[in-house]
Parts: C-alpha cells; structure tokens; sequence
C-alpha cells in the first residue's frame, strides 16, 4: 500500500490525497450511521484524466476502489474497507456546457445538484430532477444510483435525464460518449448499463443531461383523503385533469405529519381538522397556453363532488408552495427525532399501493405491537417509504435488532405484489442479501457475468450490488 500512495501522491496534488483521519472522517461516515468506512487512503482528483491515472495505479496493484460522491446514499454503496480506496469525485465540477437551443447540459460528476438546477434556471430551463438531499449530493452520484425524487411522475427517474456519459472503466480506459442526441441508434446503450451500477461497472465523470423549458407556473395543493384507497381515484383524476401538468404526487400519513409537526420548526397544520390521509400534488407548466391554477381548481371540485376528498388547502404564493413542501420534507426529521426507525424503500404496481400499506401495516404491528408505521411517498409511481419507528415504550436497540426479519416481512408482501425492494434508493451494502433472494437467478447470472467482463478483478466497489462469488442464498 505505500508504494501505491507513493504513486498516487505523484498523481494527484496535494489536496488530493488524504490519510489524516481526522480529514478522512466525513468520507467515512454514511448518512444514516447504519455503517462506518475504514478506508486509509481518500484520493480527490481533479478531472477525468486522473481519475484514470488513479485507476491505473489502482490496478497495478490489484487495489480496489470505491467511487464516492456526495456521500448521501442510504444503503451504503459508499463504504470502503479499510484495504479499499475511495475515490471521491467532488473536485470534478465543472459545467462544461449549456446549450438551450438544444435543451441540453453537459456537467461533471462532482456538481451538486442543487446548483445544477440554478444553473438551469439562470438559462430559463430546467433540470427536474429533485429530492431531499439535493443541497449536497452530485450528479455522479445521482446517475451512478439512478436516483428518484418527486418529479418522477412527468419526467422519470435519473436514467430518464441523461443523453450521453463519460466515465472510467476498470481498464483505466476513458469511455467518452458526451453527445446531445435524442436519437442515437449505434449499438448498445451503454450509458444505460453504468446508470444505477452504484460504480461497480465504471465511474461516471460526467454527463450531458436533458433540460426543459421553465415552468413559469406552478399550482400546489395538499388535500385530505377520504381513506387510502380514495387516493388512487384522485390520481387518476388528477392525470387526466392536469393536461399533462401534474408532476408531484405525494402521499402522507397522519403520524408523519405529526411528527413533523412536533419536531420541525416551521411546521404547522394548514387545517383546522386532523385527517388520516394526505395528498401533496404539485401542477407545473410553461407559457401561457394552460392556467394550472384553473385545472388545480377543477380537479379539486370534481374530486370534492366525488367524494375522493374532504378538504383541500391550495398555495396562494410561491412562499405558501415552499411551506406546503416543507411538511413533506419535515416528515423524515420529525421521524428521526421520535427514536429508532426502520426503513422500507419499495415499489408496487400503482393499482395496489392501498393494498400494501394496509396489509403490511397489519403484519408488523402483529410482530411488534405498538410500532408506529409512517408511509409517505410518490404514490403515483407506486414508490413508497414504509418506515416503521419504534413503539414509544420499546429499546431503540431492541426494536432495530428487528431490522432483518421485519425486513423480510415487508419484502416478501411487496415481492407477492409483484413490487421490487429497492424503488430508488439502490442496492449497496445494505441489500445484496436481498438480491439473492428477490432478484430472478437468471438476472443475477448475467450481471454477474457483465461484471466479470468489464472488470475481472472485482476492484470497482466490490461486494455492492452483486453478491460475491459462490454466495449462498439466506
């Protein structure tokens, strides 16, 4: 190893080497504490050309590497051991490119994406992908996990925003495929492979993403159910509603809310009567061809009429808009604040998102009474947080010794619905066992053989995604 750090010093500046640990500590720490790094050695280059310098040396040395980017992920796909680099790509954060004729942007890895959507918007375009840690995770990362968020439902998830990719495969060889085309028939999709393969296929040095004109307007409104299922009659409503302008819609419970309530500053009850279920949704649109604020208003009367809904408080200012989101925002600290929780990041066709909440809801309060459920999510793309706290007279360290069997309670319901275990978050660490038991053996096979090939010495974030080697089932 201090020969390869040699090496990697010759490479790289002086701020892109760090072995101190009390540097190192926040490139260690993942953002739930669920895991701890051990890594030595934290490299932080400068540009493509030496990350695939550090690749190379990497591979000299059969020395694996992990790519790192803003460090926000949740199933700790950024986590090296301690015979593992990380290779962190936050000095890569140049915007090399904007082109509003063409709707496009080409960026670095390491630009946060908050500033990316600044960025847009200073063009009068705009970058929809959005969510909670978009102050400080990067784009990289964003693609590297194909992340989600709150817009998914008109604009898709991250893969969706992406016409081209640079990245370094284990070869050390560059991948340079940076084209602003919306038709580009040329083979494989191979931007496509390394989109959600959490590093393990190629790191991801930069992308030119899709932009959209700016929506100059935008009409949002958090409305109460009737009941769960109601919510999915005032989806489709809303769709076929909003001209193609609906863009959010997120479903809350009531102990969320409270939490936030309780916990968050700036929190507060819009309405005057506590109801079970909410709605936020959100219309956006551009030029002047389509009054959201009118289709809002009708979608809310038909539904009111319907009985789909029982009230409804619509922003009258961008401001109200921001504190409306903030309650859905709030939920996650409002949650962190009531003590331990165990959280469920999972996937179900639409038509059945009702159906799983409330089953699943019945089978860990049979397996521990008193545990307080708080789903909230994008149910119009079936992406529900089943996050579970704690029974208020209950150990924090009892309940998340639950972690793995109230886990595979909740995984085997969605995996009955035909729903997936990992709607957004990615794999990691954290679920590889549940790749082996979810995932179809055939899939499995031929991921693992794409590994093999791209990278035959397992270096790029090994033991993430992939189960190692010879595995066994659980």
């Amino acid at each position: 190893m201090n020969t390869l750090l040699s090496t990697l010093r010759e490479i790289l500046d002086d701020r892109g080497v760090i072995t101190n640990p009390v540097e190192a500590e926040p490139y260690l720490e993942e953002w739930r504490g669920r895991f701890h790094g051990e890594s030595q050695i934290i490299v932080r280059p400068r540009d493509a050309a030496e990350v695939q310098a550090v690749v190379k040396a990497c591979a000299a040395h059969k020395t694996p590497l992990v790519p790192q980017g803003g460090n926000t992920g949740l199933c700790g796909g950024a986590v090296a051991n301690a015979d593992q680099i990380i290779l962190n790509l936050e000095r890569l954060k140049q915007i090399r490119d904007i082109d509003p004729a063409n709707n496009t942007m080409t960026v670095e890895a390491g630009c946060i994406l908050a500033e990316l959507q600044t960025t847009a918007r200073n063009a009068r375009r705009f970058f929809p992908l959005s969510l909670a840690a978009e102050g400080s995770c990067q784009i990289g990362g964003n693609l590297a996990t194909n992340a989600g968020g709150i817009n998914v439902l008109r604009y898709g998830n991250a893969r969706d925003q992406v016409l081209g990719l640079e990245a370094v495969m284990p070869s050390g060889d560059l991948l340079s495929d940076l084209h602003g085309l919306r038709k580009n028939n040329t083979g494989y999709d191979l931007k496509q492979l390394l989109i959600g393969s959490e590093g393990t296929l190629g790191i991801i040095t930069a992308a030119t993403l899709k932009l959209y004109p700016y929506p100059d307007q935008s009409a949002t409104a958090l409305v109460a159910l009737r009941n769960l299922p109601a919510s999915i009659a005032f989806l489709e409503r809303a769709q076929s509603g909003s001209g193609g302008t609906l863009c959010s819609f997120e479903l809350m419970h009531r102990v969320g809310l409270d939490f936030a309530f309780k916990h968050v500053s700036g929190c507060s009850d819009p309405m005057t009567t506590p109801h079970e279920w909410y709605v936020l949704l959100s219309l956006q649109a551009s030029g002047d061809a389509i009054n959201v604020d009118t289709l809002l208003s009708a979608i809310l009367e038909r539904a009111l009429e319907a009985g789909d809904i029982h009230d409804a408080v619509i922003a009258s200012s961008e401001q109200q808009a921001k504190s409306l989101w903030k309650l859905r925002e709030g939920i996650v600290e409002g949650q962190r604040l009531e003590g331990a929780s165990i959280k469920h990041d999972v996937s179900v066709p639409v038509s059945k998102v009702p159906e799983f909440i409330e089953t699943a809801w019945a089978i860990v309060a049979k397996r521990v009474p008193g545990i307080r459920p708080c789903p909230f999510g994008h149910v119009g793309d079936g992406n529900i947080h089943f996050n579970l706290s704690q029974p208020p007279d209950m150990d924090a360290g009892a309940f998340l010794s639950l972690w793995e069997e109230v886990n595979d309670l909740v995984h085997d319901h969605v995996a009955g619905l035909g729903g997936s275990f990992s709607a957004e978050h990615g794999i990691g660490m954290s679920k590889v066992d549940e790749m082996q038991r979810y995932k179809d053996p055939t899939g499995l096979k031929v991921m693992a053989a794409i590994k093999k090939a791209l990278d035959p010495h397992n270096l790029f974030n090994p033991g993430k995604i992939i189960p190692a080697p010879n595995a066994d089932s659980r």
